[in-house]
């Protein structure tokens, strides 16, 4: 993928370095510091003073933890990673601004370890993951390495697709699609609210291909072998794959994103039409 020396989106969040450590009240970090806390709260009884007030003037560290004035410290690899994401965030941004009346660009948040979103906490094995209620995607750029050593999907497109299968999900917010399925939670069998979760995840898997379509007629980003990253990359991350993997057996019912094949197949729609009225996942006999 020719991605080097294009435009990179400003709509990115850097936390990384900021999470993980135990932290406790006013920043300090108070883990395992149970016996001073217990001083702490009999020094309060003698004196009458606060407990919590005390708490917060006093750092309590058995071991090391990250300090939020400390620059965070990227490898060259991970750094180069950051550009990347940048450039792939910028060519959403130019894809979905075209397609999109008053499209509003999401925010990529990269974080280290764990990260707080408006949809909770959350840490790097949960992988990347788009919250709707601060329309933000999150990434660990660990996460790549997980893709290409534990899943078998190495390559920068098969990178990219992750990204943009991500924006997918905040173009189904914008297009309010997301709050319908959500709303229907609490109405549904879990068995039942899984198929709509597949066709949730089937559509944005459409939409990555539609991105990319748009995306190489703007910029003849794709070179040999990127297409077939892509699929790779979808193929590894379906229920069947992974559960044949996890647990030796594939159970449909508990399936939330699609068979290997489906999400090869919507990915592939989306990238050989390039249009957005092609990708109706929910009305359609053939998933």
């Amino acid at each position: 993928m020719q991605w080097r020396g294009r435009r990179q989106s400003g709509n990115v969040d850097d936390q990384r370095g900021s999470g993980g450590g135990g932290r406790g009240f006013g920043g300090f970090p108070i883990k395992g510091g149970l016996g001073i806390v217990v001083v702490i709260i009999v020094i309060s009884l003698i004196t009458g003073k606060n407990p919590l007030s005390l708490l917060q003037q006093i750092p309590i560290d058995n071991g090391p933890s990250v300090s939020q004035s400390t620059p965070y410290q990227a490898t060259p690899e991970e750094e180069e990673l950051s550009q990347f994401v940048k450039v792939v965030l910028a060519d959403t941004e130019d894809v979905w601004n075209q397609l999109m009346d008053n499209y509003r660009e999401p925010t990529l948040v990269l974080f280290s370890g764990s990260v707080q979103s408006g949809c909770g906490s959350a840490d790097a094995s949960t992988g990347p993951f788009y919250c709707s209620a601060d329309e933000k995607v999150y990434i660990d750029l660990i996460f790549y390495e997980d893709l290409k050593n534990r899943f078998g999907a190495p390559g920068d497109f098969a990178q990219a697709y992750v990204i943009a299968h991500e924006v997918g999900h905040h173009v189904q917010h914008l297009l309010g699609i997301t709050d319908k399925v959500h709303a229907m939670r609490e109405q549904l069998s879990e068995e039942e609210y899984n198929k709509l979760s597949v066709k949730l995840e089937l559509q944005a898997d459409f939409m990555a291909g539609v991105w990319a379509h748009h995306a190489n007629n703007m910029n003849q980003m794709i070179e040999e072998g990127d297409y077939e990253e892509a699929m790779n990359a979808a193929s590894a991350i379906g229920d069947d794959r992974l559960q044949k993997q996890a647990r030796g057996q594939v159970v449909p019912d508990s399936f939330t994103h699609g068979t290997s094949e489906q999400r090869q197949r919507w990915f592939k729609k989306g990238f050989e039409t390039g249009d957005l009225n092609q990708g109706d996942t929910f009305n359609t006999t053939n998933l």
